[in-house]
């Protein structure tokens, strides 16, 4: 796990302070350029930031309610998704008296909806992708943008020609080609 820059750490902070009280939501910081999945925070801070008690965390962990990540000390690390997910259920436990199963199934189809949600922004966007695939079959998507046209504009490539009757292939045999599909979304 990677060390975290106290300025980092506070901004963060920030992030989920406006979370928990509901100023922000995790689609608004990961557009804004928060990676909303760092575990950053430990069980004493995500507990004072949702207002719950550490005690409290350790349960939906062993529940598998909010399962934190862990350094490899095996101390748990919590990130501003896990803080929302948390000031969620404690709300769902505490204000609706629904149960930890039910809260987990809840949790699970919001983020099975966040998915969806993106999925379709990604579909309706009328852009075009361009897949990628590499030499062990891996496919790729790569979205295009304006500074991929104009580099691409500057490619001059090489090309061979081999001699008349030649059955065999080129000294260079190993190809280190890449093969592109284009699909556009309408």
């Amino acid at each position: 796990m990677t060390r975290v820059s106290q300025q980092k750490r506070r901004l963060y902070e920030m992030c989920a302070m406006a979370i928990v009280a509901q100023r922000a939501n995790l689609e608004g910081a990961a557009r804004v350029g928060f990676n909303v999945d760092l575990p950053i925070f430990s069980v004493g801070r995500a507990a004072e930031l949702a207002s719950i008690h550490p005690q409290t965390l350790r349960q939906y962990d062993r529940a598998g309610l909010i399962v934190p990540q862990r350094t490899e000390g095996g101390a748990r690390r919590y990130s501003l998704r896990d803080i929302d997910r948390l000031i969620q259920a404690q709300s769902m436990s505490q204000h609706d008296g629904i149960n930890l199963t039910g809260i987990a199934r809840i949790l699970e189809l919001e983020e099975e909806n966040r998915q969806l949600r993106r999925q379709l922004e990604r579909l309706s966007d009328n852009s075009v992708s361009v897949f990628t695939a590499d030499m062990d079959g891996g496919i790729t998507e790569v979205r295009r943008s304006s500074r991929a046209r104009h580099w691409r504009r500057h490619l001059h490539p090489q090309t061979r020609q081999l001699a008349a009757g030649a059955s065999h292939r080129p000294a260079q045999a190993e190809s280190k080609s890449v093969v592109l599909w284009h699909t556009i979304y309408r």
